[in-house]
């Protein structure tokens, strides 16, 4: 749940939630023309799943527009889903991206300031401090990400 408000936060921050919402009142105002318009389709839920499939371009075939407008606000609303979805999906993952290299950040900071006071620390401390500068090195240079950065 948490996450979720995080995700609902990133998402105003970014002005994306104040986009769902508009698409969401289209969507649900295209269901709408979609009942009134197309035969095949008998109630207005069956016209939410039938929007619903297309947007997620799933196509299960079990409902189909027929008509012109039918067909129209088919592709309007696809095309919506589609650029929306993509929007959502790279807002939180930019937002993950820079959560995590200023975590990093954090850390190296946090690092850099036991190194600062160095001489003030004990052995416990020096060994552990130790045992982070051989895990750094593991993870970064035996694996190829700084060795690959810095030619």
């Amino acid at each position: 749940m948490i996450r979720l408000k995080r995700m609902w936060t990133i998402l105003k921050h970014t002005g994306t939630a104040a986009m769902l919402i508009n698409f969401l009142w289209i969507y649900a105002l295209a269901a709408l023309a979609i009942w009134a318009m197309e035969p095949g389709i008998p109630g207005y839920g069956d016209a939410l799943w039938y929007l619903y499939v297309a947007a997620m371009t799933i196509g299960f075939g079990d409902f189909a527009a027929v008509t012109l407008v039918g067909r129209i606000i088919t592709v309007i609303i696809t095309l919506m889903a589609c650029v929306l979805t993509a929007m959502i999906t790279g807002v939180v993952v930019s937002y993950y991206t820079e959560y995590l290299k200023a975590k990093e950040s954090e850390t190296v900071s946090a690092f850099l300031e036991e190194l600062e006071h160095l001489p003030e620390l004990s052995p416990e401390e020096l060994t552990r401090l130790s045992q982070r500068v051989s895990r750094f090195e593991e993870e970064h240079f035996e694996h190829g990400h700084l060795a690959d950065e810095n030619p």
